[in-house]
């Protein structure tokens, strides 16, 4: 669960640290208060988009900070998926920072992790349930997520998902195999053109490579001559007898003889005489630069100028390098192969298909009987709870419809063959209509509230916090939401947090934090304060009376906490 919070440079937010505690905890205060920064910061924790607006006015950047503790295992095993762990003391502390400039920094037990992880990790955590998700109640695209998640088809529609891939690639590999006879003829032709005019170059990987090394030697071949038939003559040989090899060989004639009466010189001539080798091979290799080009040089240049031209033409059409281009000839046979063998191919995938459309079919056969089936308890259950929060006599529907082509047969999608949608009637004997039709906003939340409480034990997010679902309701229906709350952070979740304005709402809860508004420094900022008993009684008192809080409202909003009904 959610152990506590810093917020930092957040809007109004200078700087607040919130301790959470189990069970059933209310955030209250003034409209303006800042109750809503509260959300904004937790959903940072939760990888939600990052604003500028966001940042304290004057500050270059803003940070929140949550930690979390007394993980469940089915958390824990998630977060390891993907390579996630608590620290010694199964603690885990979630990091965001952002700035002015617009960049995002998050870390995880001083890790960093990319946004994309920490969406992900998070929502195995903390979920937030505000106006925005009881507006999703209207798209009927959403309602499917629901009834799956109730009917608890998890490892099923994963199996079904993996033979709707696959089935997907087999009809997309058909029809890139089924077009038109005259279109396939027309691209064979294509690539026959390319890979002989390709082929019919001779093309080698490293030739272009080789033919600038050649082109430099020829364009240079009076210098290379001059300069190693200089290096020749002044090591080896020349007319005037003054080459390095000569003078060598007359100072080893010089050590042999006075090596008769120092013995040591003798030792001097024989390393001469390894140095006349040395000489004699450099000053050969050297010669050997000016004698290799064949021909007339003008020659040769003209016919690797050619050479180069039809390389460079070839890349220009088929490649950057000689290597592309010879990539591109490959590709080029396979697909050609690939279209040659389309029918041998096409036989093969229809094959495939046919084998797994039963497959298919079953698997999703199987997913529609535990919709429908989930479908009517599903129903009875939220019709039960809409009943209690004061919404008798409604009709409720989790319509399970099979989607069918224009042929008759079955339309396969991601999530099966089916669409659900749900429908109310909010009088007796009135007919069944999209929710979109009929409920106002306060009936969407009580119920979004009716759909989380009965998923409540197949949910294992750690913390539920619902913003402001007492909007649109007031008296005896807030006090049954706010039972509900109650019980469903008894049942359910380790942890339920509601941002609420009712009295009766926030005189059930276990906890009771106080979003309030000041001034300190010349500018205003908002606090966060955990209240005692007295503190609770003011805040109760305010919420129902206002300005003037008469001793008889106190009293009331004591009896009303120390109650609970």
């Amino acid at each position: 669960m959610l152990l506590s919070l810093h917020i930092e440079n957040i809007a109004v937010i200078k700087s607040a640290d919130i301790d959470f505690a189990g069970g059933f905890t209310v955030l209250t205060g003034e409209t303006g208060a800042g109750k809503s920064i509260i959300i904004d910061s937790i959903n940072l924790i939760l990888g939600g988009k990052q604003s500028r607006d966001l940042i304290r006015s004057g500050e270059e950047s803003a940070q929140v900070s949550a930690i979390f503790g007394e993980l469940s295992e089915v958390s824990l095993r998630a977060l390891e998926a993907l390579g996630i762990t608590p620290d010694e003391d199964g603690l885990l502390m979630v990091q965001r920072t952002i700035t002015a400039a617009g960049k995002s920094n998050v870390k995880v037990n001083g890790r960093t992790i990319p946004v994309s992880m920490q969406r992900e990790a998070m929502k195995y955590l903390i979920g937030i349930h505000g106006q925005h998700d009881n507006m999703t109640l209207l798209v009927p695209d959403n309602h499917i997520l629901y009834l799956d998640e109730f009917a608890g088809i998890g490892a099923e529609l994963t199996e079904y998902e993996k033979t709707y891939d696959q089935f997907c690639e087999l009809n997309r590999r058909i029809a890139e195999l089924s077009r038109g006879e005259r279109e396939k003829a027309q691209r064979i032709e294509f690539l026959r053109f390319q890979i002989d005019e390709i082929e019919s170059a001779k093309l080698k990987p490293d030739e272009e490579e080789q033919l600038c090394a050649r082109r430099a030697k020829l364009q240079n071949s009076e210098k290379i001559t001059q300069l190693s038939r200089a290096v020749y003559s002044s090591l080896y040989q020349n007319e005037k007898g003054t080459a390095a090899l000569d003078k060598v060989k007359r100072s080893m004639k010089a050590l042999d003889a006075l090596s008769a009466v120092i013995p040591a010189a003798e030792e001097l001539s024989v390393r001469l005489d390894a140095i006349t080798y040395e000489l004699e091979d450099i000053a050969l290799t050297a010669e050997a630069f000016a004698d290799d080009s064949d021909g007339d040089p003008t020659a040769q240049l003209d016919k690797i100028e050619t050479r180069l031209d039809e390389i460079s033409r070839l890349e220009r059409k088929y490649g950057d390098t000689l290597p592309d281009v010879l990539t591109f000839l490959e590709k080029a046979k396979e697909e050609l192969e690939s279209i040659e063998l389309s029918e041998e191919k096409l036989a093969e995938y229809t094959e495939t298909r046919e084998y797994l459309l039963p497959v298919l079919a079953a698997q999703a056969d199987e997913l529609s009987e535990r919709r429908a089936a989930a479908a009517e308890m599903l129903e009875a259950k939220i019709v039960e709870e809409l009943a209690y929060l004061d919404m008798r006599g409604v009709s409720f529907s989790a319509g399970v419809k099979h989607r069918v082509e224009t042929d008759g047969g079955a339309s396969y999608a991601r999530r099966g063959v089916d669409d659900v949608e749900f429908l109310i009637a909010t009088n007796k004997g009135e007919p069944l209509k999209p929710l979109a039709k009929i409920a106002s906003g306060g009936e969407l939340s009580r119920i979004m509230l009716a759909i989380k409480t009965v998923l409540a034990d197949k949910d294992s997010l750690e913390t539920l916090i619902f913003d402001e679902v007492d909007t649109g309701v007031s008296g005896k229906t807030s006090q049954k939401i706010g039972i509900k709350l109650r019980d469903l952070a008894a049942k359910g979740s380790a942890q339920v947090l509601c941002v609420t304005h009712s009295a009766q709402i926030a005189a059930l809860a276990d906890n009771h934090y106080l979003i309030s508004k000041g001034e300190s420094g010349g500018r205003v900022s908002t606090s966060v304060t955990p209240l005692d008993t007295d503190g609770r009684v003011r805040e109760v008192a305010r919420i129902m009376g206002g300005i003037n809080i008469t001793d008889k409202l106190l009293e009331t909003a004591r009896e009303m906490i120390d109650e609970k009904i």
